[in-house]
């Protein structure tokens, strides 16, 4: 069975994992973290990074970061993972779900403008399978109504938006390097200031709510409970996991963009045709290779179509469930406005295998698989 999945292994993390073991320093903020760091301070031009735990925790530090407090509202899509939803529910927000746009899946703007209210707070956007939102209007609303952005960048490492990295754009801004990621440590994520304005309090946040960093740098001579803060400070072991991927970065980059292109080359006969849709990547926009998704006719073509994968030995895979229909998001959220495309659009996306070291025989494998069911 070909994987849906496998996590990036270039072959150096267990030495650099046993050089972090040998240090003796294996708690947040090692060297191999501070590396990271600079790393991508240096990439993605950028004054302050800070690795964290989670994408999740990045999140969770950007929705402090706001300020969000109970009665304050998010808009967001509800095509995207929990965690994007979680960060600022449990601040107490209201999340204001707001549909998606059919050739992206990522939030319409033109329909931002209407969910906001006098208690607005925040927009979130996803840039989803590394393809940017439309960036360019987002921020002119938010500068004018006063409003943070928030860059949940979790697929979208290294993709741009008219020459600027995703990830750089808004106020605050999150990577995840889960294991599902292009670069990986396991659990782990990361988030981007643009501002020094905000470095003193994410510090804080990352370290328990403590000026320790303040502290660690010889600013003052003691360090103490401040505010608001969890441990988010990832171990230097995981840090030294996703060191070694960076410094093959190129490499990484290029075999996943392989594979997106083979699957895209072979699979725009059938789109074509009408049969099926393929991945839109609007003008200005440079994506990672992050995924690479066909859309079916319907959901009962979709699950047949997985099946039929299944005998072939392929593992493909549906996405989000949306999340206004969920449970939580019926008790946390609201939906703003008609879902013309959320859940319709959801139903039909189906994601193919795509990771680092996919042999060409395998991709090869995929697509004769999808094929084979529509020919």
């Amino acid at each position: 069975m070909i994987d849906f999945n496998l996590p990036p292994f270039v072959g150096t993390e267990p030495e650099y994992m046993k050089q972090a073991a040998l240090s003796r320093k294996i708690c947040g903020d090692g060297q191999f973290t501070k590396n990271c760091q600079q790393w991508m301070n240096e990439r993605f031009g950028v004054p302050a990074s800070y690795l964290t735990t989670s994408g999740t925790a990045a999140l969770e530090m950007s929705a402090l970061l706001c300020g969000i407090s109970p009665g304050d509202e998010v808009i967001l899509p509800s095509y995207t993972f929990c965690s994007t939803a979680d960060a600022f529910a449990l601040r107490g927000a209201k999340l204001v779900f707001v549909d998606i746009r059919p050739d992206t899946m990522n939030i319409d703007e033109k329909l931002i403008e209407d969910a906001v209210t006098d208690r607005t707070k925040a927009i979130v956007v996803v840039h989803y399978a590394g393809v940017a939102c439309e960036m360019d209007t987002i921020l002119e609303i938010a500068r004018r109504r006063g409003l943070f952005v928030v860059e949940d960048a979790a697929q979208a490492f290294g993709s741009t938006y008219h020459g600027r990295f995703l990830g750089t754009i808004g106020d605050f801004n999150c990577f995840s390097f889960h294991e599902t990621k292009n670069f990986s440590m396991g659990e782990g994520g990361a988030l981007l200031l643009p501002d020094l304005a905000y470095r003193d309090k994410a510090e804080i946040y990352r370290e328990k709510g403590t000026d320790r960093s303040r502290f660690f740098r010889g600013q003052i001579d003691k360090y103490t409970w401040q505010d608001y803060g969890s441990s988010y400070l990832p171990s230097d072991i995981n840090a030294a996991y996703l060191w070694a991927e960076l410094l093959e970065y190129e490499k990484i980059h290029d075999n996943r963009m392989d594979t997106w292109n083979a699957y895209n080359e072979a699979l725009s006969p059938l789109a074509s045709e009408g049969r099926i849709e393929i991945p839109h990547i609007p003008d200005g926009c440079v994506h990672n290779a992050h995924m690479y998704y066909i859309k079916t006719a319907d959901l009962d073509e979709r699950t047949r179509l997985i099946a039929h994968l299944r005998e072939c030995g392929v593992l493909a895979v549906f996405h989000y469930i949306p999340l206004h229909s969920s449970p939580a998001g019926l008790k946390f959220g609201r939906f703003h406005g008609e879902d013309r495309y959320t859940t319709k659009e959801s139903e039909r996306l189906l994601r193919l295998p795509l990771y680092y070291g996919l042999s060409a025989g395998d991709r090869e494998k995929v697509i004769s698989g999808i094929l084979s069911f529509y020919n």
